[in-house]
């Protein structure tokens, strides 16, 4: 049975008996609107920890539109039983006060990774990322947390702030969990309508062929133009950016001289996706 707990001191309660005991504790940070990609990283926390606490909470301090906030899907039941079925012990869900109490008045930034791509068109959002999950691993005293490469630049943000701050949680990336069709699972995606949901796989579709493009010896730019031609051809909407950009430190690349990252972010009717994949 999975215990829910809205306080944070009663987590950290629980979390002190179970380090007594010797216990390795994982830690799978999500909003909420549970699926498949989330269920992936539970497993992953499960294989890798004695005990596994998942936390929910839908971070305002990470949305820049406040339309997107109150959209963002919560179903709290539906969650919980997903979590029971695969045996996380527990599901922390605070409240907005328990996060954010009266005088609350600090912000966790950090420089540099977080600045293009998301950071260019989401102004603040990182900033809501990084100090949201540094309360969240000062609640559950995690020793390891996992996070899904979908969003790759806010894993590459946690692992900075982590590095950075000294804070004692091991960060692992888990790959990201697609639909048959190539569809990057996300929470997001129950809002696309029935045409739209049809025409979303052509983002993976294009991203794949303009990053074989660019192994065969295309150019960069011609082969990301392509891809952006043909997407908008499919019926997608205004592009936030499609770029090559190195792994981890995300600088932008203009051939394959490191490992390297094609990212995206672009309208799909009133959704905007994003997706990364390895090139």
């Amino acid at each position: 049975m999975t215990q829910v707990i809205r306080a944070s001191a009663e987590l950290r309660e629980k979390v002190a008996t179970w380090k007594r005991s010797g216990m390795l504790v994982g830690v799978v940070p999500t909003m909420g609107a549970l699926h498949d990609g989330h269920m992936s990283l539970v497993r992953a926390a499960r294989k890798q920890s004695d005990r596994v606490i998942v936390t929910i909470f839908v971070n305002p301090m990470q949305f820049n539109n406040a339309d997107d906030l109150s959209k963002y899907p919560r179903d709290e039941a539906h969650d919980l039983a997903l979590l029971e079925a695969e045996g996380v012990d527990v599901l922390f869900a605070p409240g907005v006060d328990e996060v954010y109490p009266d005088g609350f008045a600090t912000k966790v930034s950090v420089s540099g990774i977080s600045e293009p791509l998301e950071g260019a068109f989401r102004p603040g959002h990182f900033d809501g990322v990084a100090t949201v999950v540094s309360k969240l691993f000062g609640m559950t005293q995690a020793g390891r947390a996992f996070f899904g490469e979908k969003d790759w630049q806010q894993l590459q943000v946690v692992k900075r702030l982590v590095a950075d701050l000294n804070i004692p949680v091991r960060i692992i990336g888990c790959p990201t969990i697609r639909e048959e069709d190539g569809l990057a699972m996300s929470s997001r995606n129950v809002r696309l309508s029935p045409e739209d949901r049809a025409r979303a796989p052509q983002l993976h579709a294009q991203m794949q062929a303009a990053a074989e493009a660019i192994r065969t010896g295309t150019p960069v730019d011609t082969a990301l133009e392509a891809a952006k031609a043909a997407l908008q051809t499919a019926g997608f909407g205004a592009w936030d950016y499609l770029e090559l950009r190195s792994a981890e430190g995300l600088r932008p690349l203009t051939s394959l001289s490191e490992p390297a990252r094609m990212l995206a972010a672009v309208m799909l009717g009133d959704v905007r996706m994003i997706d990364n994949i390895a090139v």
